[in-house]
């Protein structure tokens, strides 16, 4: 279990950025073969790696909402899931439903541990196997979410991201509720009592994360992999967008993402962020990332896009 992380005060800063971003976002993962001679049909577009892999937690890395899975656990599932579900789809603002979700479920350190399981009950199949690729690929592997850090540093340490890389919202609990009195043990009734001042709480967090915690302190190509509106307004910040709707499938992240994939498993990212050096890094994984993406589980936004990947990976022909 990692401590709290701090956040820059520039990530603050950028919150009220989000909001002002060119929504007409372009891929600059795509780039132009200049050796080529200007002004000919013969110029061709050019897949690059990735060195720097962003997940998204919540139905990106496992198949579950963590603040669903509270309610349920308080029995108010019916009426936060709904929220949830306007807030991810980008009906009402983040901050509009944050908090209001924390009192309404007011969760325990029982139930927040109960979530931890639940997280690596209901993890995407090949989770684990794909972020172990990426690290013998030399990639850095973050996890940037809006989920409780408690839970979500425990599961994103056990699926092998170092706790410096994980970035989520922390917690207070009310030292007075439950059995207070029992100091010779941890209080599992402890109850919340607030959450901190984080950006990640808002609109905008997950841009300003990734520009002043992640790009700001690490260099490299950036891939963001996730399944809301905020890992999509966060699109401007990384140079390829992957909308995963493995768990759930949002139509807007389906339609704007730069790659979508629409079956529960994250193989195609091995894949898609290493062109050729996957296929010795993770040949298993690799081989099977490709077949979903040749059997149309995995979209591509641009034509251009995904033809120049496939140059960059190798014909399928050539496996």
């Amino acid at each position: 279990m990692c401590g709290p992380h701090s956040v820059s005060q520039e990530s603050q800063f950028t919150l009220h950025n989000a909001k002002t971003q060119n929504p007409n976002f372009q891929n600059p993962n795509l780039v132009y073969n200049s050796s080529l001679q200007p002004h000919t049909s013969n110029i061709k577009m050019l897949w690059l790696s990735f060195d720097l892999i962003i997940f998204d937690c919540d139905s990106t890395l496992s198949l579950i909402e963590g603040i669903d899975e509270l309610a349920r656990l308080a029995g108010q599932e019916a009426e936060i899931a709904a929220l949830t579900q306007r807030a991810m789809d980008g009906d009402i603002p983040l901050e509009d439903v944050y908090e209001h979700r924390m009192v309404t479920v007011r969760p325990t350190r029982a139930q927040l541990r109960a979530v931890k399981k639940a997280y690596r009950d209901q993890v995407v199949p090949d989770a684990y196997e794909t972020i172990a690729a990426l690290h013998r690929m030399g990639k850095e592997v973050f996890i940037v979410s809006g989920g409780l850090r408690e839970a979500v540093a425990d599961f994103g340490e056990w699926l092998g991201v170092p706790p410096d890389r994980i970035f989520a919202v922390g917690m207070e609990y009310n030292q007075l509720s439950g059995d207070w009195w029992q100091y010779h043990r941890q209080n599992e009734a402890e109850q919340y009592l607030s959450v901190e001042n984080h950006p990640l709480t808002a609109t905008g967090g997950k841009i300003a994360i990734i520009e002043n915690e992640i790009r700001a302190r690490h260099k490299g190509r950036a891939m963001l992999i996730g399944d809301g509106l905020s890992d999509l307004e966060a699109r401007p910040a990384v140079d390829l967008f992957v909308g995963f709707g493995g768990a759930v499938k949002r139509a807007r992240i389906a339609a704007e993402a730069d790659v979508f994939i629409a079956t529960p498993s994250l193989s195609p990212i091995v894949a898609l962020a290493g062109s050729r050096s996957a296929l010795s890094a993770a040949p298993a994984l690799t081989t099977d990332g490709l077949r979903r993406i040749e059997h149309g589980q995995v979209t591509f936004r641009d034509a251009a896009a995904r033809a120049a990947f496939q140059r960059a990976i190798g014909s399928f022909a050539e496996r």
